[in-house]
């Protein structure tokens, strides 16, 4: 059966249109005699693609799906648990059964079905339609769903990468400075042939170890399983591959479209619907862009994020975040309230004189001996007034003497200190005289700014205004600029 594909705009399909028109003039140059007679002016201008309106468009689009499905994810999670324990549960209330009895699991009642052949698989059918259905199959969908939903909302990987993790991708790594071992997944090259490693957290660790618990054989081991390349069309070497399962006899890897298919069963069992009212519908790439915008909303660095996601740029990355109207808000309301933080409560009032001279005396209690006091108006001092080891301290140059004085007591407090064992003491003194001693270099520096003038050869005004004037006053009376007398030359 065909499917059907609603068409967003017209601009895809203009888009579509001219670039096969393009791809036709480049085959062109590089085969004329194929394809030269085929190659025409293409009629789709560029003018008539509007490459940002588009990019623009799509980022709504992938921001818009990534608002409705971020807030159902930890429903979806929970009823995808749900369901996968309720099938196991009526599997294994199934094989205690006996045929044609009556079970309740899961919170469904059915019949274990008589079958005429043997079939390894208990079958089971509803007492009111008798539809039968294969539990083990259904438990084999609902946890494989699972654990597709759970990898990939938690690692942020692609699906062709899904399907290409092994048990070999499972490694360790110590920490060299306190011998903590961190497990990690390695991540196959794949789209940007990069290949990259992620930290496996807990959540991960179990659902990876239920998976390999799930695969393994009775002596331990994970079985080899041959998996088809469709990109490269290639028949990949025997591998021990985490997402097979086995059909009949045969362990056999589950491919990418079969992955889509058992993500859609298992939120179809769901029953989440959309704003209009449609089942819900969950891509693959939906649980990558979840995972990139919870992880920079929840204060990763982005760059950190683009490493995660094996993006080559950090643009790339960022269009997968989406902007939440909540974090504007509340940005927006930050914003607001530090400006009226720090604006005046009631503006264009007049102070009053106690308001005034309290503001002056701010200002002559800023005066110390060294100089003057450089905070701000309002603020408390953060030094206990220990201005010695203040850097908005402002030495007067005329107070250099005394500064050497405290520098020279500092040293001999210090020298008294140490005699007479008094470690704290000392200990504080030096912090003093550590600031004592780069109070002159920083006098220094400032005289120098300044007093130095770096010419950067642009006349001031003055200098233009002063060379006209001179010029004209050396002209003789009746002359131009030239030397020449109005009636002519002389």
């Amino acid at each position: 059966m065909e499917t059907t594909v609603e068409r967003a705009t017209a601009s895809d399909t203009l888009m579509t249109v001219r670039a096969f028109y393009l791809d036709l003039a480049q085959w062109a140059l590089d085969e004329p005699s194929r394809w030269g007679p085929w190659a025409v002016p293409c009629p789709v201008r560029a003018a008539d693609v509007q490459h940002r309106k588009m990019k623009s468009r799509q980022k709504a689009r992938m921001d818009q799906r990534t608002q409705e499905r971020l807030p159902v994810l930890p429903a979806l999670i929970e009823a995808v648990d749900r369901n996968r324990k309720a099938a196991a549960a009526r599997l294994a209330a199934a094989k205690r059964a006996r045929p044609g009895e009556l079970f309740t699991a899961g919170g469904q009642t059915l019949r274990r079905a008589a079958l005429k052949r043997h079939s390894p698989h208990p079958w089971a059918e509803d007492p009111a339609t008798g539809r039968r259905r294969n539990l083990a199959r259904e438990e084999s969908n609902s946890f494989w769903g699972w654990a597709a939903v759970e990898v990939l909302r938690m690692t942020g990987i692609r699906i062709e990468e899904l399907s290409e993790v092994s048990h070999h991708s499972l490694v360790q790594y110590r920490l060299p400075s306190t011998g903590e071992v961190v497990p990690l997944v390695q991540i196959a090259p794949s789209k940007s042939d990069e290949e990259r490693l992620l930290v496996v957290s807990p959540g991960l660790a179990d659902v990876l170890s239920a998976i390999i618990c799930r695969v393994r054989t009775a002596d331990g081991g994970v079985p080899l399983v041959i998996a088809y390349d469709h990109d490269e069309k290639v028949w990949n070497p025997p591998l021990p591959l985490l997402f097979q399962r086995k059909i009949g006899l045969e362990d056999r890897p589950i491919p990418i479209d079969g992955i889509r298919t058992l993500l859609q069963d298992a939120l179809a069992a769901t029953g989440f619907t959309d704003p209009t009212g449609k089942p819900l519908h969950f891509a693959p790439h939906d649980f990558r862009r979840i995972f990139t915008t919870d992880a920079v909303m929840n204060g990763m660095p982005p760059h950190i994020a683009q490493l995660i996601l094996g993006h080559r740029d950090i643009s790339t990355t960022m269009g997968y975040k989406a902007v939440y109207p909540e974090e504007a808000i509340n940005g927006h309301r930050a914003f607001i309230a530090r400006r009226r933080d720090l604006g005046p409560s009631e503006e264009y009032r007049s102070p009053t004189a106690e308001e005034w001279e309290e503001f002056l005396g701010h200002f002559e209690r800023r005066k110390v001996a060294l100089g003057a006091c450089g905070r701000a108006y309002g603020t408390s001092c953060i030094h206990e007034h220990s201005c010695i080891r203040c850097p908005l301290l402002r030495v007067t140059p005329t107070q250099c003497p005394r500064l050497v004085e405290i520098r020279d007591n500092l040293i001999d407090r210090i020298a008294e200190a140490e005699r007479e064992g008094w470690a704290g003491e000392a200990e504080g003194l030096k912090v003093s005289l550590a600031a004592a001693n780069a109070k002159p270099a920083q006098l220094d520096n400032l005289i120098t700014h300044r007093t130095t003038a770096v010419h950067l050869g642009m006349p001031a005004f003055p200098d233009i205004a002063g060379r006209h004037v001179t010029a004209e006053a050396r002209l003789p009376t009746g002359s131009n600029e030239l030397g020449q007398s109005k009636d002519g030359p002389q």
